[in-house]
């Protein structure tokens, strides 16, 4: 009879306190209360069918928001939405996106089959999955709402595309997807889920070409080197090597060394595989730009072992052999190779520097104090 007065008297609290918003939680502990004083369950479990009876009638009803679902701690910069409206919201944002930027998607594609540079292009978008694929048990998951910040960098997207609309700068229409969608995760997600998907998103970068003016401005440079290079490496194989311009004048055979063998889709490969290898391992601020710098000597190192490769195959085999390994199979050979050489800088690198860790040798000698 006790414990039956203070299931009732902790019933009476929670309506009296609440009589127009009593909530179907305190509904369900009141009943789940009854049920057990007829049972005769132990007292200790009733008192604590009280308690969160009480605790659940002090909270504060949920607002009614048209059919979604109330959610506390929602920021103030973010809205509760329905499933249904936030399913429509999601298709709509996914055909605005599809319908506008359907031209810059054919040119990108365009691109890739045209300009050897870029051919990489078609495997970025898989990669990227990839990289949300393996953080997936840490998806966060959608937030209660629409988060209102994402629509700053929806509205950069939109910038750029004006910017590059008005100035013909296809490459700058094509960089603001990446901000769009970056703004699109986050209006969705909130900022949770815009972290997340921030690193696999900036991936996207490299299956853009650059502007032409940089693309010179890169491949220029990288072409004189590649050929001085090339020219010393086939002198010290004891190879007649004369370098003239971008031209390499080996016995009687000339090799051009063009625009096109400057070595820049090797370095945006690299780039590329620097930038997941960071993604990935967890190392030290000194090892992180050790990795980024040496992005640009293996870059230059592995197109004039291509150069050289093709040089060789022109002076001792044929010419054919030669542009059959060149436009063929030295896309193929040249990244796994680059990717060695990043294994043996990493190598080199940590043989450089050792850590060393600290011990505290009263726990090894078990004294409280050392004298």
């Amino acid at each position: 009879m006790r414990a039956e007065g203070e299931v009732r008297r902790g019933h009476e609290i929670t309506t009296d306190a609440f009589p127009m918003a009593t909530t179907a939680k305190t509904r369900a502990i009141s009943v789940d209360a009854n049920e057990l004083i007829k049972t005769g369950t132990p007292n200790l479990r009733e008192e604590s069918i009280v308690r969160a009876g009480s605790e659940a009638s002090t909270d504060s009803p949920a607002p009614a928001t048209g059919g979604g679902v109330a959610v506390s701690g929602i920021s103030p910069l973010s809205t509760p939405i329905s499933r249904t409206a936030f399913a429509i919201c999601v298709c709509s944002l996914a055909g605005a996106f599809s319908w506008s930027y359907w031209p810059t998607l054919t040119q990108l594609v365009e691109a890739w089959d045209r300009i050897p540079d870029y051919s990489h292009g078609y495997l970025v978008v898989p990669i990227a999955i990839f990289f949300l694929w393996v953080k997936r048990e840490q998806f966060p998951g959608f937030g209660p709402g629409l988060a209102w910040g994402g629509l700053v960098l929806m509205a950069a997207a939109f910038a750029m595309r004006f910017v590059g609309t008005q100035f013909f700068l296809g490459s700058v229409d094509a960089w603001s997807m990446v901000p769009w969608l970056a703004g699109t995760a986050w209006f969705l997600g909130g900022r949770r889920l815009f972290r997340w998907a921030l690193p696999a998103l900036v991936f996207l970068f490299f299956m853009i070409p650059l502007p032409y003016g940089m693309e010179r401005w890169l491949s220029l440079p990288l072409q004189r080197i590649a050929t001085s290079t090339s020219c010393w490496v086939l002198q010290c194989l004891g190879q007649p090597a004369i370098a003239e311009g971008n031209t390499i004048w080996i016995g009687s055979h000339t090799l051009e060394v063009e625009q096109a063998c400057s070595g820049l889709r090797i370095f945006v490969g690299i780039l590329a595989l620097a930038y997941a290898y960071l993604l990935f391992m967890r190392r030290g601020w000194w090892e992180r730009i050790f990795l980024l710098a040496a992005a640009i000597p293996i870059s230059i190192a592995a197109n004039a072992a291509r150069i050289v490769a093709t040089a060789l195959l022109h002076e001792y085999v044929s010419g054919e052999a030669a542009r059959r390994f060149t436009h063929d199979f030295a896309g193929w050979v040249m990244i796994p190779f680059a990717a060695g050489l990043f294994a043996l800088a990493l190598w080199y690198g940590r043989s450089l520097v050792r850590e060393e860790e600290e011990v505290d040798m009263r726990s090894i000698i078990g004294l409280e104090r050392l004298s």
